[in-house]
């Protein structure tokens, strides 16, 4: 962080917190994008470094060709994308402020670009990125995309629009992540309510020796040891559906651990036991162990 405006970040959030920010262009100038840039935004691209990095240890690359930052503000979202994937022949940037295009159209890179306020017809990739609380239900995607990557706040309102945007879409594309599988969302039945599909993103460790970023964990009112995420990956093509993936944190205790799982059978606790899962249960303890679990095939 470098010279940080702490007044345009106050009005900022305040901004979203009372709910303005969906009703016009919230930027007013250069700074305010900057200020944004160093400090939610890089929380936001936290968030998608751990999704595209779950995408990649799965095996899973977009197709080349066009992609699509509908929303894009500073642009974290395709540039988190270019740093992961290559193959992108042409970025899109679509936001209805021409001040955030042309920012995230500098910080964009090696990269063809094109600022729309307008999305194009059709794209490869299509990229969301805490978006969806600022738009009305159902939310329909702006355009024909081959692959759609949506990332958002780990919230129960959020969490459950995905939900609902999955069930909508699951016919048309295949769900890559976080899904394991491509059956109903283990969610929707009773019994489920209260739960939401979210996970917890790392933050870098770097930034808990940083003062300033201590001063903006007091403002913002937010905890820098947790990132929740809610996300959704569709693809046209054909994925594999396999493993199980654990939701939220789990509940680890002396001799076990609970955890909340889902897979295409639904979604329901598991404990794990101290004594014959030694390994994964340390791995629980510690906040290390993998959301996704696939079950080893013998040779």
């Amino acid at each position: 962080m470098h010279s940080i405006d702490w007044k345009i970040l106050e009005r900022l959030r305040a901004a979203f917190l009372d709910g303005s920010a969906g009703q016009g262009d919230y930027w007013k100038s250069e700074s305010d994008l900057e200020n944004y840039d160093q400090t939610f935004a890089q929380r936001i691209g936290w968030k998608w470094d751990y999704v595209l990095r779950e995408l990649k240890r799965r095996g899973w690359s977009p197709p080349t060709g066009d992609v699509l930052d509908w929303g894009c503000g500073t642009g974290i979202a395709s540039r988190k994308f270019l740093e992961h994937f290559t193959g992108v022949s042409r970025l899109y940037l679509c936001d209805r402020s021409p001040l955030a295009m042309k920012f995230a159209a500098r910080h964009a890179g090696d990269v063809e670009v094109w600022q729309e306020s307008a999305p194009p017809r059709s794209v490869d990739v299509l990229l969301i990125s805490h978006a969806l609380t600022e738009q009305p239900e159902p939310f329909a995607l702006p355009c024909e995309a081959k692959v759609v990557i949506i990332v958002e706040p780990g919230t129960y309102e959020v969490s459950r629009r995905l939900i609902a945007l999955r069930e909508r879409l699951r016919g048309e594309f295949n769900v890559v992540a976080p899904c394991t599988h491509q059956a109903p969302c283990g969610m929707l039945p009773a019994g489920n309510e209260r739960h939401w599909c979210h996970h917890f993103a790392p933050t870098p460790t770097e930034v808990f020796m940083n003062g300033d970023w201590a001063r903006f964990a007091k403002l913002a009112g937010i905890d820098l040891r947790s990132l929740p995420v809610s996300y959704l990956v569709l693809d046209r093509r054909p994925v594999p559906s396999d493993g199980m993936r654990v939701i939220g944190r789990p509940r680890v205790y002396k001799a076990h651990a609970l955890v909340l799982g889902c897979d295409a059978d639904g979604v329901r606790e598991r404990r794990i036991e101290k004594q014959t899962a030694p390994e994964l249960y340390r791995q629980l303890k510690k906040g290390t162990a993998d959301s996704l679990w696939v079950e080893k095939k013998s040779p």
